[in-house]
């Protein structure tokens, strides 16, 4: 039975992680791809750890394969904005079929500068206090 749970899992990790392989080779833009390796490579290792975890069954060996998932889980989406963000401020194209660039109004790119919005949120709140008293 332990067997069978063990390649299921192993086989479902490496399904995971072959469609983040495909992901890579198959979609239009830097972001597109960023997203399907994170998701699907994630999700890929953390099943392929579960299976070590199982197999094994040692309590080492189970503490470093949820060790490694747990790393990985929060290490990957981390890597994969920055990435993403680093690309943008780059000039990486959108694909055409893209909708929507949230960040387009707030990035200027000649002094590469990214506002929050929050500046002028603050400067209102002042100006408010300031006609206030």
């Amino acid at each position: 039975m332990t067997e069978w749970l063990v390649a299921g899992l192993a086989l479902m990790g490496a399904v995971f992680m072959c469609l983040a392989a495909l992901g890579i080779v198959r979609l239009p833009d830097l972001l597109t791809r960023m997203h399907a390796t994170t998701k699907a490579a994630t999700l890929g290792v953390s099943l392929t750890m579960l299976a070590v975890a199982v197999h094994f069954a040692e309590e080492a060996v189970v503490a470093r394969a949820f060790g490694i998932i747990l790393f990985i889980m929060m290490t990957a989406p981390v890597a994969a904005h920055i990435i993403g963000r680093a690309g943008y401020f780059v000039g990486a194209r959108l694909w055409d079929g893209t909708v929507k660039d949230e960040l387009k109004p707030h990035y200027d790119p000649l002094s590469h500068r990214l506002d929050s919005g929050l500046e002028s949120e603050l400067g209102d709140k002042a100006d408010e206090r300031g006609r206030e008293e």
